[in-house]
């Protein structure tokens, strides 16, 4: 188990940018899939960008977001970082960073797939 913390949330108008950051306590980041999943009023939590660890070097986006937002990783900081573009106020929520040890790529917007979470960051696109 890792600690997870998520950071660089704010306000913005719709159209601007704002980037994120998960931060994990290991000195294996290397080895972590990471996700994002963002919950948005009203609506179940959803898995928005996804990276792979290890070996697996892949790297996935839902519809919602693909184009606009990037998911990169930085091992010797130990952490990921989701850049966020266009941002539209449907895109106001509280971000969450996942991460476990293997994540199958086919399920990687499957909550139950991760095992250690932050608390969140809110977001708030205004228009």
């Amino acid at each position: 188990q890792v600690d997870v913390a998520e950071s660089g949330g704010g306000s913005v108008a719709a159209g601007g940018s704002l980037n994120l950051s998960c931060v994990v306590s290991t000195l294996d980041q290397r080895q972590y899939y990471a996700a994002w999943f963002r919950q948005v009023a009203g609506k179940e939590r959803e898995g928005i960008a996804a990276i792979g660890g290890g070996r697996d070097d892949f790297i996935i986006y839902a519809d919602s977001v693909k184009g606009r937002f990037t998911i990169s990783r930085d091992n010797r900081k130990n952490t990921w970082a989701l850049q966020m573009s266009s941002l539209k106020p449907e895109d106001t929520g509280r971000y969450y960073c996942a991460v476990d040890t293997w994540v199958s790529q086919a399920r990687v917007f499957e909550q139950m797939q991760y095992h250690d979470w932050g608390q969140g960051t809110q977001v708030t696109v205004s228009s």
